[in-house]
């Protein structure tokens, strides 16, 4: 450990220009329940947009990731090193056929992804709605990184 812990400000700042980076991956996790009834979680690294205050990805609609977050309405996604990590619990706000989805959102991802899935057929931005935001550098980050609670700004 190097630096101090850096204020609830500098980490919602901190966050923010991570989220809205050019070109940034996330992993994003999704689960399921299995026909014998255990949790199947999924993970996959996915490009991001960080678009009015939602996190906008894209997807095939007929891949699993699209499948678990349809049906539970739920996802946790990760950016970053584990050193200088953002958690963001989200729900599903609206998923949107790629052809059909407002200039806002098409271009946005875009802009932002580095990439443009209005050239592949059967894909969907999926926009969520971010729950809680925490964000931790090491040990003495942990209290207080939860930044976002309930869909507000802490």
């Amino acid at each position: 450990m190097t630096d101090a812990p850096r204020s609830r400000e500098q980490r919602r700042a901190d966050t923010l220009a991570l989220l809205t980076t050019p070109a940034i991956d996330v992993w994003m996790s999704t689960s399921s329940i299995d026909e014998d009834g255990t949790a199947a979680p999924y993970l996959v690294p996915l490009s991001l947009a960080w678009l009015e205050n939602r996190v906008v990805i894209a997807v095939e609609e007929r891949s699993r990731t699209a499948r678990n977050l349809i049906n539970s309405g739920r996802a946790r996604l990760a950016l970053g090193p584990t050193r200088d990590v953002v958690i963001i619990d989200a729900e599903l706000e609206r998923a949107l056929p790629v052809q059909q989805a407002p200039a806002e959102i098409v271009e946005g991802y875009a802009g932002q992804a580095d990439w443009d899935p209005r050239g592949d057929d059967g894909y969907l931005y999926l926009v969520l709605r971010p729950i809680r935001i925490q964000a931790w550098r090491e040990a003495d980050e942990i209290k207080g990184r939860t930044l976002m609670r309930d869909g507000r700004w802490l």
